[in-house]
């Protein structure tokens, strides 16, 4: 099959599904904060550790110390979705420049 310009495309019969997960646990191995439309910046000043962020994040990316308390954010998963900053009632979260 070919697209043009030198472009081969695989046969639809010959492709993976897409529902099916070969390989669990793989999503560590690829970085996926490179597309995100904003950024978080933690305040640790203003932060009480209430840790209502920490469920909220769709991609774990809040950073725990080993006391389990917030430390800042793994940036190279961070989606930058700011649903940590919506339930921030401390303002301890704020939306940076990406």
């Amino acid at each position: 099959m070919n697209a043009g310009k030198g472009v081969k495309l695989q046969p639809w019969k010959e492709m993976s599904h897409g529902t099916h997960v070969f390989e669990p646990g793989n999503a560590v191995n690829f970085k996926t904060g490179d597309w995100r439309s904003d950024v978080p910046v933690f305040v640790s000043e203003n932060c009480k550790q209430c840790l209502l962020c920490f469920p909220v994040c769709p991609d774990s990316a809040i950073v725990l110390s080993d006391q389990g308390q917030v430390t800042g954010f793994d940036l190279d998963f961070c989606k930058g979705c700011l649903c940590c900053m919506a339930v921030c009632n401390f303002k301890a979260i704020e939306k940076g420049e990406v």
